[in-house]
């Protein structure tokens, strides 16, 4: 896009773009300056910006449900070599393209679901999930094509918790008879939203902190640090059994 786009040219397209979930700084003017979080996402991005390398220089990224292309903006800023943002909703590849545009960055944004994530036939040095998981019917199996098609080595998690955050020592097995453990506030679990929460239908399950973490470990991540509540810095353990995926899903 032309460096030369007046600030009213901008004004006019942010609106045109409109609503915006991503509140982005173009050339001065934000995206969504009344955000009901505050200056969202850069808030949150302020508390774990440190756990990644600040210099991104010759890595490969993909930003999962890149929404309005905050998260895929700052890692080129950073230097990523490539940058690869998908979402499902055309609308907010609409503007993170514009915003990428303003910005002279160059991102490439597809339409496409984190389901399909094989489609892309090649894996990243650092995949980016963040604000995804709990809106998923099937969150599992995201976490599984992630890890087993995409994820060349580091994975940085995000997900809504709610819940208790303490973890419990468990044991690897229990007696059929066992029913107690279950019922400590830690134990690893996940809540159904049968209808909606925050007026969004489309919260599905949200974790605890305990399942959060056990999950990653399922997909066979390992967890190398948490610098933020809800984030979790992970990389591919080479040791761990990865389940077999359904046969729609195997390339």
């Amino acid at each position: 896009m032309a460096t030369s786009i007046t600030v009213d040219e901008i004004e006019r397209k942010i609106a045109e773009l409109g609503p915006w979930f991503h509140n982005l700084s173009l050339l001065g003017v934000q995206t969504a300056p009344d955000h009901f979080l505050g200056d969202y996402p850069n808030l949150k991005w302020k508390n774990f910006e440190r756990a990644l390398p600040r210099d991104l220089t010759g890595m490969t990224v993909l930003d999962i449900g890149c929404n309005g292309g905050f998260y895929s903006i700052e890692m080129k800023r950073r230097g990523a070599y490539r940058v690869v943002g998908i979402d499902h909703d055309e609308d907010y590849l609409a503007q993170a393209r514009f915003a990428a545009g303003v910005l002279g960055l160059d991102i490439t944004f597809k339409r496409m679901s984190v389901y399909d994530v094989a489609q892309l036939g090649e894996r990243f040095d650092l995949v980016l999930f963040l604000g995804v998981f709990y809106h998923l019917r099937h969150p599992l199996l995201a976490l599984d094509l992630i890890r087993q098609h995409v994820t060349r080595d580091w994975l940085v998690f995000q997900s809504m918790l709610r819940g208790s955050r303490s973890r419990p020592s468990l044991q690897e097995d229990y007696p059929f008879s066992e029913q107690a453990i279950f019922d400590l506030p830690g134990y690893p679990k996940m809540h159904f939203v049968e209808n909606c929460y925050s007026h969004d239908p489309t919260n599905w399950w949200i974790p605890n902190r305990a399942c959060a973490e056990a999950v990653l470990r399922s997909a066979g991540f390992r967890i190398e640090s948490t610098p933020e509540a809800e984030v979790f810095v992970c990389r591919c353990d080479p040791n761990a059994f990865l389940y077999p995926l359904p046969g729609n899903f195997t390339s």
